[in-house]
């Protein structure tokens, strides 16, 4: 049974760590990332770094894998709101 839910919390996990791809997605429709915190997302990046390490240490792949994935699709989030920072919608993109 704990395997059972390891697996399925780990692909959960997964899961939301890919959520993002949702605001990445309203990033480039829009050519803007106003609205968008950098510091949250640097907030998250963190946490996901510990929980990596954390899993890494146990030797927990259920723990290591959704962070991880979320780790890179974070990464990707600040730099494409990072990439948008400064433009908006009304410029079309350079």
């Amino acid at each position: 049974m704990t395997d059972a839910l390891a697996v399925v919390a780990a692909s959960w996990g997964v899961m939301m760590a890919l959520s993002p791809i949702l605001q990445l997605r309203r990033i480039l429709e829009r050519r803007s990332s106003a609205d968008v915190s950098i510091a949250y997302l640097g907030v998250l990046q963190v946490g996901f770094t510990v929980w990596v390490a954390y899993g890494l240490a146990l030797g927990n792949l259920a723990i290591v894998v959704p962070n991880s994935v979320a780790f890179l699709v974070g990464a990707a989030t600040i730099a494409i709101a990072l990439r948008f920072r400064n433009t908006t919608a009304n410029e079309g993109g350079r």
